[in-house]
């Protein structure tokens, strides 16, 4: 059976995998798969948000929103764990998802998504929520810190309230300083691409760089998931080379696999 390190369109390309440890297993999977040689090295670590009041408030009332949004698998994660330590049986009635990593991880907590955008954006969802938006009440589920995009959207698009929940917090890991210092210490040692699947991914990595005192040369590629990570990268003057025609990690790695195959 030949070595699927030696074939495939990534055949022989260290890929650097920046997601949070717990997630990055489906990525690196695909990458193996095209023949390439994924480096985990998370910079993102899950952690609880400062306090679970808001979240806790928001359950105890759960029937009482028209609508539940949330933006990340994560926030689904959190806001179910939290859900099940408090003993809520009460679901949401009507469930938002930004996207299909979302929508599975509502569907492995026993939820189903009633909304999906088209694009894989908190912008998108709020547009997609607009029309039904009107004098409605909706919980917002996300990271502590996050944008308040899709919050400032559904109040433009006239909902009556919307209450916005911090679920988790994510964080640089500290041990990954080490490794990031290690990487970019040879050039010989440089991956050929870096993946960012998030904006957070994007500024802890640089935030990662910084305190290794180490670079991202510009001969790596990046490969960002998305619009909204492409322009976090920008405004950190690193723009994408390539971007996934979709926000998934299938098309992040498709559209690698094609960038290769045509250099």
């Amino acid at each position: 059976m030949p070595n699927n390190r030696t074939h495939g369109p990534l055949a022989g390309r260290r890929v650097l995998v920046t997601r949070a440890a717990h997630q990055a297993s489906e990525l690196a999977s695909r990458l193996r798969e095209l023949g390439a040689a994924p480096i985990l090295i998370p910079a993102i670590e899950i952690v609880p948000p400062r306090s679970y009041a808001p979240l806790e408030a928001a359950l105890s009332e759960l029937t009482s929103f028209d609508c539940v949004a949330f933006t990340s698998a994560n926030a689904v994660q959190s806001f179910h764990a939290r859900r099940e330590a408090l003993g809520v049986s009460s679901k949401p009635g009507r469930v938002a998802a930004v996207g299909k990593a979302t929508e599975r991880a509502l569907e492995a907590a026993g939820l189903r998504a009633d909304v999906v955008p088209p694009v894989f954006t908190a912008e998108s969802l709020g547009a997609t929520l607009a029309s039904e938006a009107k004098g409605k009440r909706f919980l917002v589920v996300l990271a502590e810190n996050a944008p308040r995009t899709l919050r400032d959207g559904l109040i433009a698009a006239g909902a009556a309230d919307v209450v916005v929940v911090p679920a988790y917090s994510n964080r640089v890991p500290e041990g990954s300083i080490a490794a990031i210092s290690s990487l970019f210490h040879d050039a010989d040692l440089y991956p050929d691409a870096v993946t960012f699947t998030s904006a957070s991914t994007a500024n802890n990595l640089v935030t990662l760089l910084e305190a290794a005192q180490r670079e991202l040369p510009d001969t790596i590629i990046r490969a960002s998931i998305g619009p909204v990570t492409s322009r976090t990268l920008r405004q950190l003057n690193l723009p994408p080379h390539i971007e996934a025609s979709e926000a998934t990690i299938p098309a992040l790695v498709e559209c690698l696999a094609a960038h290769f195959e045509r250099s």
